[in-house]
């Protein structure tokens, strides 16, 4: 399966080391963002990498969530339920949760069209900064702090108005950004397409902290840093 270089299992227990992260992050998401690099001081695992393990090992229901409430650290060991129902926690061997999961409807268990939704989704997600943030925070006139950029994985969902697919894929729809103070909540909507037909929509949310007045030779620098990582990768 796609993810096995992505992680290592035990029964119902997967770890995640730095160095696998940050290459689903940069080979699977086209996701550049610092965090993730294997040396960072900050480093997380791609809330992304957590979606898709739970779809290749749970499938994918006509209406799922997914609600991110902690930082996965590298190695950590995450208990993956082994018959859940409805709704379900990852936590880790301490009972800490980092992600509560909701489904509902009918499933499916095809791993070949999982896999190409879970590619398509990720790659949407992954392309967050620059290219979808930062026309929202200059329309709002707020940018994240440059010295420590961070954009906090809140939560998505999905939700299908059929599971008979063949050629999933995401399609960016609207966006918005809601500034109350220092925080902003940003909202990535999405059409699910099959093909070229729209057959569901979902929404990615973000958490801003540290919002300040937008400084466009900022924010061009902040730009102009993450592609040259990109080009680096």
């Amino acid at each position: 399966m796609f993810l096995d270089p992505f992680h290592s299992s035990n029964q119902n227990t997967i770890s995640i080391s730095a160095e696998q992260a940050s290459s689903f992050a940069k080979s699977v998401s086209n996701d550049f963002n610092p965090i993730h690099d294997v040396d960072s001081k900050r480093f997380c695992v791609p809330g992304d990498l957590l979606f898709a393990l739970v779809l290749q090992r749970y499938g994918l229901n006509q209406e799922m969530s997914f609600n991110f409430s902690g930082m996965v650290s590298a190695d950590t060991e995450l208990l993956f339920p082994g018959a859940p129902g409805d709704e379900f926690e990852i936590l880790d061997d301490r009972g800490k949760c980092y992600l509560q999961v909701s489904r509902s409807g009918e499933s499916i268990d095809d791993l070949g069209v999982i896999e190409q939704l879970i590619r398509s989704y990720v790659f949407f997600s992954g392309q967050n900064f620059p290219y979808i943030l930062q026309p929202l925070m200059e329309q709002k006139n707020v940018m994240i702090n440059p010295q420590r950029p961070l954009a906090i994985y809140h939560a998505m969902s999905l939700k299908f108005d059929t599971l008979d697919l063949n050629e999933p894929g995401v399609e960016l729809a609207e966006t918005s950004l809601e500034v109350n103070g220092k925080r902003g909540d940003g909202e990535f909507n999405f059409r699910l397409m099959n093909g070229d037909q729209v057959v569901g929509s979902g929404v990615k949310k973000v958490i801003l902290s540290g919002l300040r007045e937008y400084r466009q030779d900022a924010m061009d620098t902040m730009v102009a840093d993450y592609l040259r990582w990109a080009s680096q990768a």
